[in-house]
Formats: C-alpha cells, structure tokens, sequence
C-alpha cells in the first residue's frame, strides 16, 4: 500500500478501548532533540542527482522507493528499496518503504524531496494500532527534520505527494520509475494524459549512469569484498560440522548467511551451496543436499552492506582440504580460463573479450581430454560451433554494484561495449560435468567447478577487488589447512 494508504484492523487485533486510548498515551520520555548524522552515501548520491538532472533538464523525475511485499498473508518480505533509489539518495538497509523521491525541475538543475511516512504523535492511534508503520510494532521512526539530516535532502510528508504531483502533471513534463510502484504510476497517467514511452527511457538511463563507480561505490565494493571473504572462512571452519549433519548445505548457507547479517544488511543473493554433483546445476539455491569427504563444495555467496552494494565471490572447494587428482585437473583448467580473462579485461576491450578469453581456454582443455566431439577451433567457431557450451553453459562476466547483475538495464551496446575505468565486473569461467553426462569419462563426472572474482577496471587493466581469498589448487589447500586446524 503506497503513498500513505493504511491497512484495516487485522482480524486478530482486538479494538481499543477509550480509556486505553487514554493510558497508552501517557508518560513517555521526549524524543531526542539531537539529529542523526548524516548517512554514508549522501554526498556521493547528491552527485548522482546531478548527473541524472543533467539527463533530463526541465522534467520532473520520480522514483519510489518501492512497497511492502507480501511473503504470505499478512507477513511481508523484508523491505530493500530499488537500487536507482537507494543510488540517488543514500538510503541503504530497510529504508524507506513507500518514500519517492521527486525531482522538480528549479534554476540551475533539479530541487529534489524525499516524501515518506514520518513518526506521528503517540497520541496517534498509528503509535500502537499500526503494524505498518506503529513504532509499537516496527520501532522509533524519523521524523521530517531526522530524516532531512540523515539524507541530506529537503522532506515532506508521503501525504502531500498526490496533490503535488497532480497539480502541475499535465504542465511540467514528468518521468517515472514505474515499476516501483504501479499504482502511482497509473494515476500520474490519468493526470499528465498520456502513458509510459518516456518511462522506459528513464528506466535505460539509471542503469546506463551506474556502468561506472565513483570513488565511494568502489570502496562499499571493497568492503563488500571483504566481508565476503570473512563468510568463507567461516565456512571453511564449520565444514567438519556440515559434513557431520544432514543436509550440510543449508549449515553452510546459515554460517555465510550469519556473517552478511553481522557485517552487512544481508546476502547480496541467494547463497549457492552445492555439493558434489549439485555444483553442476548452475543456480542450485535449495541446498537441501549432504556434504560428504571426498566432494566438492562449489559456494557462491556474497555479503551486501548496508549501503547495499555487493560482492559476488565463488569459491570450489574440497570438502576435506585436499583435492583429488581428477578434481584438480579441471580446477586448475578452470582457474587457467579465469586468468586468461582477467588479462583481457583492461579499458578499450570489448566486454565479450573476456568470455572469449576465459572459453578460448576452456574450449582447448576439453578438446585436450578427449570430451569434446569436436577441435577447439570448431567449437570455438561462432556461426557453427558452440559444443563448449554443453560444460560451460553461461556467460563469463557480468557488471557488479547496488545489483548483484548490476546496470541490466543500459543499452546492449553499452552493456556489452567497451570496457572503461571504473566499471566493475565479474570473471567467473566453470566447467561442469554432470554426474550422467555419458560423454565425459567417468572419472570426470560429477565434478563442478567455477571460480568467481570482481575486478575494477583501471587505467590500465583491472584490479581484483576479492583478492582476500585464495585461487590457485595449492593456495586453496594451505588456506583450508589453516582454517580447519583451527575448528
């Protein structure tokens, strides 16, 4: 429910009394006259502004937040604004269900407000009849002016939105962020008389202004990064305990998933936890299955901050610290593949160069081991060929940030064009040799590997953002050594 629309009484809530009403008000200390300090990204978010203001001088723009959405009946999933919102002004976490931000065109660019749902009176049936907005139920609000300190951002109440946004609709061109929040849109229509072609456009700019970081966007991916790397050691320790318990998966998706929760707002994704043969299924996110001596764990997991920027990090590793000899025969291939794709990442290449790169080297450890029915050269063929794809089925590389598949909706050509300084990407080559696939040799199946790293373009090349953790066999095995010493 958008835009200030409160839900009726549940069915299990009681009504209150009058007198009730009387005594809940009654003896509660002030709220605190100091203002909160101002949030992490509100300087970077008030240079996203006016990059996005520079895009559309004249109009007015709108992004919601987004709404509650409902997990099963009157239970709600937990809120994460859309990331152009959180982009635009800073608000990371559970912040703000139901706020837009307008930007209203002024002298000199855009004069932008944040209306939301600000803390009421406790004299306010909503303090303790609310479940949506109560501070009984979902703790102290910020008022107007807390809110204006915390963004950095001139604020009013959701309430005054509608009347300001239909008063001069049909005068001042108006752009949406529709998806956030449909029925606004629907009525912002009515009003300005025509429909949503000018939206989509609005939609292709926020994702094309975010293909590169500022300084603050790299350093939260850094610290992302850093995170993460603090989650797989903890795995690495508490695997003796998941190979002790049924349906070990899940222990390792809880341990990865208490350390985003402690060091961040949450998992950036579902966390992938699959072992053995389920490393060759390529979104296995039900973890539902045994870790056994002997397997694989292919984990790809990644800590999102409360800044909400991400990392997205995989890592295969053996169960045990030691990789048999067939398991390390395609895990050094696959590493190999990852190098190669970092050294074609650097500006002026192409963003395909690195998939290219990284199946280049795949392409010929297959045809070396006798797999594919085909040469290299063959498979490698784009018109004809592409036999690769039946072990390496997905793409090598995708952009990073508020999004774990950050920026998907820029322009193709700018998506998949030119790689430019300050652009994060993922390098992520895998192999994948399903436990009946009859046409690899039996020592080889069941065996999944993927290796995944985020990299910055630089001036000059890329630097390896998720550089905590080890790639290399060996590297993996000493590190592993370490850690399970240490359970």
């Amino acid at each position: 429910m958008a835009n200030g629309e409160k839900p009726a009484l549940s069915n299990r809530q009681a009504s209150f009394s009058e007198a009730f009403k009387q005594f809940i008000c009654d003896d509660w200390a002030p709220y605190s006259s100091e203002l909160p300090v101002p949030l992490p990204g509100v300087v970077a978010a008030a240079a996203h502004r006016k990059k996005l203001s520079e895009k559309y001088p004249g109009e007015r723009l709108i992004i919601p937040a987004g709404g509650l959405k409902p997990r099963s009946n009157d239970c709600d999933y937990a809120f994460r604004p859309h990331s152009a919102f959180t982009w635009l002004t800073g608000l990371g976490t559970d912040r703000e269900p139901d706020a837009v931000l307008v930007m209203e065109p002024a002298a000199g660019g855009h004069k932008s407000t944040l209306y939301f749902h600000p803390r009421v009176p406790r004299s306010d049936e909503e303090f303790y009849g609310d479940s949506r907005y109560g501070e009984m139920w979902v703790g102290q609000r910020e008022s107007l002016e807390e809110m204006a300190a915390l963004a950095q951002l001139a604020t009013a109440s959701i309430d005054d939105l509608e009347p300001a946004l239909q008063k001069m609709a049909s005068q001042t061109p108006t752009r949406m962020l529709r998806e956030t929040d449909p029925k606004l849109a629907n009525k912002l229509d009515a009003w300005r008389g025509r429909g949503d072609k000018q939206d989509a456009e609005l939609v292709v700019t926020l994702s094309e202004l975010r293909l590169i970081k500022d300084d603050f966007e790299v350093e939260q991916l850094r610290q992302a990064c850093r995170a993460t790397a603090v989650g797989f050691e903890a795995v690495v320790r508490e695997l003796p305990n998941a190979v002790g318990k049924k349906r070990g998966e899940r222990w390792v998706e809880g341990v990865f998933g208490l350390h985003a929760r402690h060091q961040g707002n949450a998992v950036g994704y579902d966390t992938i936890a699959a072992a053995g043969d389920h490393a060759n299924t390529l979104h296995w996110i039900r973890n539902d299955g045994d870790l056994h001596p002997g397997d694989l764990l292919l984990m790809d997991a990644g800590v999102e901050l409360d800044s909400l920027f991400t990392a997205d990090v995989t890592r295969t590793m053996p169960v045990t610290g030691r990789f048999t000899d067939a398991q390390r025969k395609v895990y050094d291939a696959v590493r190999a593949a990852q190098q190669a794709g970092f050294e074609a990442a650097k500006p002026g290449a192409l963003f395909s160069d690195v998939h290219q790169a990284a199946i280049t080297v795949i392409a010929h450890k297959l045809a070396e081991w006798g797999v594919l029915p085909v040469s290299a050269e063959e498979a490698l063929d784009p018109t004809d060929g592409g036999q690769y794809r039946r072990w390496m089925v997905h793409g090598t590389s995708h952009h990073l940030g508020l999004d774990v598949h950050d920026c998907a909706q820029a322009l193709r050509e700018d998506y998949r064009g030119p790689l430019k300084p300050g652009m994060v990407i993922t390098v992520e080559p895998g192999i994948y040799f399903k436990s009946t696939d009859l046409m690899v040799p039996a020592e080889l199946r069941g065996i999944g590997v993927r290796i995944e790293d985020d990299i910055l373009i630089t001036e000059d090349g890329c630097e390896i953002l998720s550089d905590q953790l080890p790639r290399e066999s060996a590297d993996v095995e000493a590190w592993m050594a370490g850690l399970l010493s240490q359970a």
